[in-house]
């Protein structure tokens, strides 16, 4: 009897992960395509005198999501919880060193176009008025 209910909630369990992974489960393909995309991106950054520094970024992230869609597949046959979750975290990390590159990334970009502009702007300093001066 016991094991009758324990057997019960298992399959119940299993059943609502399988349920569960559905969404990403269909959304495998694209998951992969941009795991290919991201590390062929870092081997090509790898070439590149200054990429080989941070090459290994996205072709961290490229593995971080090819194994995202090989747990969520597993998970889902299987209706493995812990595949579940490790699929969950591996997309998670992927999301915040994303999220952290594209901060750092803006951040850059902000700070180039203010030095930009402002040396442009001291560059053309004489075109103010500063030659009547002299």
């Amino acid at each position: 009897m016991e094991n009758d209910i324990q057997d019960q909630k298992q399959n119940i369990e299993s059943s609502l992960i399988t349920e569960l992974t559905l969404p990403l489960l269909n959304s495998k393909g694209w998951i992969k395509l941009i795991g290919i995309l991201m590390i062929i991106y870092g081997v090509i950054l790898a070439l590149t005198l200054v990429g080989i520094i941070i090459a290994w970024l996205p072709i961290w992230l490229g593995v971080l999501l090819m194994q995202v869609a090989s747990r969520i597949d597993h998970a889902h046959v299987t209706g493995n919880k812990e595949m579940m979750i490790r699929a969950q975290t591996s997309l998670a990390t992927f999301f915040t060193i994303y999220g952290v590159l594209a901060l750092i990334g803006i951040i850059i970009s902000v700070v180039f176009v203010i030095v930009g502009l402002s040396t442009g702007f001291f560059m053309h300093m004489q075109d103010f008025g500063m030659e009547n001066y002299y």
